[in-house]
Parts: structure tokens; sequence; C-alpha cells
């Protein structure tokens, strides 16, 4: 592994990974919120069973908390506490780095004891106490553009982060709101964030969610997140994040989004060949 990111390039440094400027694609993948250890150990040893030979560079993500579920009786996850025990032992287990969703400045250095690199979530990433808590602990910093932000306005947060020395940024894109309930991604705002100098992750399922348009709960629409993957990669990503469960209906958080594990690889492998030939057209 480099032990170092090039001076120059647009990179980030998660753990022993380098990403970025012709570096490996970074996967974000996981379940979206934790259960217990049992079920994070079988989606995290799937996971990595699924990936073997891809040239990706794996981080495994899960949720302690899940702040905004849409009813009060959602399940929300097992705590911080738990949670990052969770995290640690798959991260022991496997040898991957992880990663999880931080929610209050308080949990950024508890966090950082086990995470490699630090969530903000879309709904917060304007919250400046908390991008700077997160830069703070010297670990990688991913930024999910807010639903509500034209890309452009990333900088900002850039802007924050690099003031706080943060030195290893990631953004990433989510989708926009259109309408109540919906969500479209414009493409233009891959290039645009990466012209800040940082690498960009496009996050395919939650591309895809419906908020609220279930029935006291949050809706989603799978089968989009090939197609979203797919025009991502032709673009240009650096990243892909994608929630990931054995059995998506069985999740008690954003089920309908979710790839099914034993869908992933062929996913992926769809992924990066694209992704090459985008990058052999560009050089």
């Amino acid at each position: 592994m480099d032990e170092r990111k090039p001076a120059g390039e647009v990179a980030a440094r998660i753990g022993d990974y380098i990403v970025g400027d012709g570096r490996p694609l970074l996967l974000i993948a996981g379940p979206c919120v934790l259960e217990d250890l049992e079920v994070a150990r079988r989606i995290a040893d799937g996971i990595a069973s699924t990936i073997e030979g891809l040239d990706v560079q794996w981080v495994f993500k899960a949720s302690f908390d899940k702040a905004n579920r849409t009813s009060i009786s959602s399940y929300r996850g097992p705590g911080l506490e738990s949670g990052l025990e969770q995290l640690a032992a798959v991260r022991d287990a496997l040898g991957v780095p992880v990663t999880t969703d931080i929610h209050e400045p308080a949990q950024a250095a508890r966090a950082a004891g086990v995470c490699d690199m630090l969530q903000i979530p879309a709904f917060l990433c304007r919250q400046t106490d908390l991008l700077l808590a997160a830069a703070g602990t010297g670990r990688a910093v991913n930024v999910k553009k807010g639903q509500f932000l034209a890309p452009e306005a990333m900088a900002h947060v850039v802007g924050k982060l690099r003031e706080a020395a943060a030195g290893d940024i990631l953004l990433c894109e989510r989708g926009t709101f259109f309408g109540y309930d919906r969500l479209i991604n414009d493409f233009r705002s891959l290039p645009i964030m990466r012209s800040f100098g940082v690498p960009v992750v496009f996050d395919a399922t939650h591309s895809v969610q419906r908020p609220g348009a279930g029935s006291g709960e949050t809706g989603g629409e799978r089968q989009w997140v090939p197609v979203l993957a797919r025009a991502a990669a032709a673009v240009g990503i650096d990243g892909l994040f994608l929630e990931t469960h054995v059995d998506p209906r069985q999740s008690p958080s954003d089920g309908p989004n979710m790839v099914p594990l034993h869908q992933l690889r062929d996913l992926l492998e769809e992924v990066l060949a694209i992704r090459e030939a985008a990058s052999a057209r560009r050089q």
C-alpha cells in the first residue's frame, strides 16, 4: 500500500487506501443500520467473498443510529457503544476499514477511535460544528451532498473542513429533491464537486429512495440502482456507495433501496468495466 498521498493529485487517504486519480475504485458497502454482530459479520463476510478478485478498495459501512427515521417507532440502531463494538469486530476479523455516520460533534472522537473514515449525513452537511469535530479527528471525512443543495455549494463544506486542517476529504452525491418524495441525479454534480480537488463518491442506493413514501417508512426503487451506478461510472467516480443485505426485505431500514448481496458482483463488474473504458477515453 502507498504510505502517503501524492502531492498535487486529487486523492484522499482512508487507512491504507489511497482513493482518487488513477486509483482502484473505492467501494463503501454494508447494511444501512447495524442489527447485531451476527448479521453484521454475515453481511461483511458475504461482501468480502463477493468482491474477491475485483480491483476495488472496500470500506465496510453501517450506522449505529439512524437519527432521521420517518416514524418514531422505527428501529434506529444499537446505539453508539454497541455499534462501535460491532464495527470494531468486523474490522478486526476481516482487516477491512470501517465507517459510520456521526450526527453530533461529541460522537466524532469516539467514532474515530474505531473508524478509518467518518461520514456526515446529507441533512447535516452544513453543520459547521459537526464538520469541525470530524476534521479534528484526523480521519478521512466523507460528506454527503445535501438533497437541498446545488453541487457548487459543497465548496463551502470543503472550505470548512480545510480550515480545520482536514487533509482527506471526499464528497458524495446522493440525489436532489424533486417534488415531495422523489430524488433525481444531476450527473454534472460529480465533475463539479471533483473540481474542488477532492475525490467524489456516488451513492447509488440512497439516490433511489422515496423519503416518507411508504406507510410510515421510507420507500425506494432498487431496480434503478444499476442504471444510476452505470451512468455515474461513465461520468467518472472515485468511489461507489452501496447498501446491501443478504435479504433486504428483512432489513429494518432502507430495504427497498438496497442491493441484494447475491446481485452485488454482477453490478460491480459492470461498473468497473464502464469506469475503465471511460477513464481510457479521458487519457
